[in-house]
Order: C-alpha cells, then structure tokens, then sequence
C-alpha cells in the first residue's frame, strides 16, 4: 500500500491526514494550532497595530507542517518509505515577503518589530484603501482584468497589500526579493523549486493564463516603486494544480523524517482544493466550504461576466472547468463573535448543567424556533461583505429588535443572514448566466450543525449534499499529493483518475421544507432592501467606521 499526506492551513490552526491512496482510507489525522496564533492588535513586542490588521509568523506554517508529518507517521506506524505525496492548501491570499533565500523577512533582526514584514493574511484588510486607488485607476484605465473579478479587486488580494507594503514600508518592499503567497512558499521551500500555483495567481494577483499580468505601465499608474514589480518581486514559473512542483530535499525531508522520494504538489487553496475530495465532476454544481468564512465554488463550461465574483480560473479548481469563486467574508467568525460576546452567564450556566456547550445550546433553542417567529434580519458583514458588494468597509446589522428578543432569536437569524448571503450569491450567478443546479457543502460547520443546513436548503431552495469527510481541504489535498507522485509510483497520473477512486464518499442531504422556504422568501425580500440600501446607497456604515477609528476603536 501506498499512502498520500494533505495538510490544510486554516485561519486558526493546520489539520493534516494521510490517506491510503488505493482505497481512500484515513489511517491518521492530526491538529496543530499556529505557535505566534494570529496578531490582530499588537507584535510581540507591544507594537501597536492599526485597524483590521491580521497577521503572522512566515515560520509558524513550516514548523507546524513538521509537527504534522512526525505525529503523522507516529500514529500510523506507517513506513515513510510508503508516502509517496504530499498536497498542501493554505487560506488565500496570505503572503509573505521574503529575502533571495527564501526566508521570511521578519526573521530577520531589522525588521522584527516592522508588521509589514510579517505574513498578511486573508483576512488583513488594512489595505482597503489601496484596493480603492487600484479599483479607480483599473476603471479609468479601463483594464481587463477587472472583469474576471467580478468588477472590484478586493484587499484581501495581493496588490493592494503589496501596494500597502510600498506606501507605508517601502524599506520592507526593498528588502523583499520575492512576495508569494504563503502555500506557494512552503512548496518552493519543501522542494527547493520557485514555483506558484495557477489558481492562487490567478484568483488572487490579477493574472491569466491567456493575458498574464498587466503590463508595467499600469502598476507605474499605481506607484512609481511599482513598474518593475512584475520582473522583480512576482516573476516565478507558475504552474497548474495537479503538476509536481518536485521532491523533498535531503534537509526537509531529514525534518519530517520522509524520503527523498516524496512528491510535493503544486499549492492549492484551501477552498478550491475542496471539489476534488468530494467528487464533482460537471458544470453547475457548487461547492460551499463553510468555516470562519464561507468560499463558494462553481463549475462552468464557459467564461461569463459576473458582477460581484472573487474570480475565475480556466482549471482552478478541476482540469476541464472555468472554476469560480464567490465568498463570504465571515460565517462561522459571526457565530463566535455573538457566543463571545452576547450571551450572558445564565446562559453558560444552563449549558453547564446540561453537560453541553454554550453552541449545542444555542442550536437545540434555535431549533424551536419557527422561520420568521423572531421578527429579526440581520447582515451578515462583521467582517465586510466579499461578494457580491466587494467591500470591506461595511459592517453587520440586525433589524427588529424588541425588548423581548432572546439570545436564541438573535443567534438564529445571524445563521439565517448567511444563508441569505450565500442565496444573493446564487442569485447573481444565475442571473448573469451561469447555472447552479446542485449544492455541496463542507467544513465543519456543515457537519456540525443540522440546524444550520436545513436553513441553508430551505432558504436557497436547494438540496444540499453535505460530504461526510471531517477533513475535507486536507483530504483533497492528499489526492493532490497521490496526483503529483504519479502512476508509476503507486498514485495517479490525472487528477480526474485519482477523483474518481478517491472523491466519492457518502453524504447526508438537506431538502428544502415548503412551509419554510414561503417564509424565507419574504424574509429574504427584506434581507435585499437591506443589503441595496446599506451596501450601495446608504454611507452611515462607512461614516461609522470612519468615526471609530479617529476615536482609537479596533
């Protein structure tokens, strides 16, 4: 037998399996939190950071890669010498800069106490206003690229943070001999290879496989430090998922206590790598992976325009398909927000008592509830909106607040509000052209919580398959790495080969009740008008922010 390693790299920690590739059994699994976590307010140091700041340690994501490996390999007593691959997701876009020797330029002494020498992660969105000067000079300009993304380019992408990088750290941008996103880095660290993935390039960095990147005289238009930046910082081979970006070498597979011989595949992300695990395979079927946020996943036949999408990319997520992505910037981050913060001890108390958590007893009230009995609409953008609105500057809100409104009826429609989220999303597809005919849904918040899932069906009016697998992105991730080591060596030639043994497993469906979906199709009416007014006419969320941080508020 033959085996394959997946790790995935999620916003607060990495899971890893390894995964026999004849069968697709899981013989081990394992968990590792980031040692530096996520640095939202201050460095180390008590370096103070700005607003909507998120960032890390370059070397956290490679010292738990080898805690990952090593707990692997002790769980399942397997030989390494039988570990043919290993597939890497990471969140996207997260990057880094690093020196000529691939090494992340917070390690070094001079620029420990500079934030901007750190990874940026996805959900740094510091960088807004950078997003708005691209976004106003693109449209000017009238580029082409914009219309693969949906209209807007996003911060969270990689200009923006890079053009933050320029304006506000141009020592940092210097120094940097490369920026890559951080799965990117680990695979050309891992191999001794620069390579980049085709789909974190082309969601993320503005690039296309037919047009490749603008030409030098935009990014001037951007910055005048920016014309080279393309020849200089970003200029790496880039290749497609499912290739090999190489082998181990001698010192890193001394460390994970693997072989030379191992296969490492080309990086994926964490929510792209998904419809391989669970065995799409045709135009029209959407992928939800649902976490701290929400990244939408679609298969087409053909290239259409659609306003509001993070992008889309000729085989970015399966060979053979446009793959899209559309996203919500934060889901199961609402739910830990409201569990934080807007409960009281009665209710830690009653759950105590119960022998459950605060979460299962949350659910089990909810789930008394009748659609719309709360009288409640909220938006779901505590953490901005990423489709279709593109803007990080709005923030969450709830309607129909009464003196008599419970924690529960608070909680549920928080739920309801991405659901709505993810049908506005839909929707747009639809309605520019692009089928959705099947939903499948992964992460554990799909596994977790029924309650969650038939309000997600009954509110978009689909069936939703939910995929069984606990590690999904990991899982994927090791097909990808059965993939890269190829036939020869016990694994697959074609990632479709290798979707077709591994990628069908057993899920549960969520149909939509009529009774609810009448409901939540008035309830949706409002959540529009809502989502129209406060997203697009109104600027109070904008004013707000604004105020809040003149007066020193995270």
């Amino acid at each position: 037998m033959k085996y394959s390693i997946g790790i995935d790299y999620g916003t607060q920690n990495a899971r890893a399996v390894l995964v026999e590739v004849g069968s697709g059994k899981v013989v081990a699994g394992t968990e590792q939190s980031y040692p530096h976590g996520v640095m939202e307010s201050e460095l180390p140091s008590g370096k103070k950071l700005g607003p909507d700041w998120a960032i890390q340690f370059g070397y956290d994501y490679y010292k738990m890669l080898v805690l990952s490996v090593r707990d692997l390999i002790n769980q399942s007593r397997v030989d390494p010498k039988l570990i043919i691959g290993i597939g890497i997701d990471t969140t996207s876009c997260t990057i880094l800069p690093l020196d000529s020797q691939l090494e992340p330029l917070n390690e070094q002494n001079v620029f420990k106490n500079n934030p901007h020498a750190y990874v940026k992660m996805w959900k740094h969105h510091a960088a807004q206003g950078q997003a708005n000067q691209l976004n106003k000079i693109a449209e000017k300009e009238k580029m082409p690229f914009l219309k693969r993304y949906g209209g807007k380019i996003s911060s969270e992408w990689m200009i923006p943070k890079i053009m933050q990088i320029v304006e506000e750290a141009p020592e940092v941008y210097d120094a940097a001999a490369y920026f890559l996103e951080v799965g990117d880095w680990l695979v050309s660290k891992l191999t001794n290879h620069l390579v980049k993935s085709n789909v974190m390039t082309g969601y993320k960095a503005i690039w296309s496989q037919p047009e490749g990147y603008p030409d030098a005289s935009f990014f001037s238009l951007l910055n005048p430090k920016l014309n080279n930046v393309i020849s200089e910082k970003l200029n790496v081979p880039i290749l497609n998922v499912g290739n090999c970006a190489g082998f181990l070498t001698a010192d890193i597979a001394k460390d994970m206590g693997l072989t030379q011989q191992t296969a490492v595949a080309v990086a994926h992300t964490d929510a792209c790598v998904v419809p391989a695990a669970i065995g799409m395979n045709r135009a029209g079927q959407m992928a939800m992976s649902i976490g701290t946020s929400t990244c939408h996943l679609l298969l087409g036949n053909e290239e259409k325009i659609v306003p509001g999408i993070c992008g889309m990319v000729q085989d970015g997520t399966l060979p053979g398909f446009i793959s899209y992505e559309a996203g919500q910037a934060s889901v199961g981050d609402v739910f830990h927000w409201f569990v934080q913060n807007c409960l009281n001890s009665e209710f830690s108390k009653e759950a105590s008592e119960k022998g459950i958590d605060v979460y299962q007893l949350l659910e089990e009230k909810a789930q008394k509830l009748k659609p719309g009995q709360s009288g409640l609409v909220a938006l779901d953008w505590l953490n901005g909106n990423r489709s279709v609105l593109v803007d990080v500057d709005l923030s969450g809100m709830m309607v129909g607040l009464n003196l008599h409104t419970t924690p529960e009826e608070m909680y549920r429609a928080f739920i309801e509000a991405t659901a709505f989220g993810t049908r506005k999303i839909i929707k747009t597809f639809e309605t520019y052209g692009v089928p959705v005919d099947e939903l499948f849904a992964c992460g554990g918040i799909s596994t977790k919580s029924p309650l969650i899932m038939q309000i997600y069906a009954d509110v978009c009016h689909k069936e939703i398959h939910v995929s069984n697998l606990p590690q999904t992105s990991a899982y994927a991730s090791a097909i990808y790495g059965a993939t890269a080591a190829g036939a020869s060596r016990g694994g697959y030639d074609k990632i479709a080969d290798a979707v077709g043994v591994l990628g069908n497993h057993e899920k549960k469906a969520y149909t939509p009740i009529p009774e609810n979906t009448r409901i939540y199709d008035a309830l949706f009416g409002i959540y529009e008008e809502m989502h129209d007014f406060m997203g697009m006419q109104s600027n109070a969320m904008k004013k707000l922010k604004e105020i809040r941080k003149e007066m020193g508020g995270a």
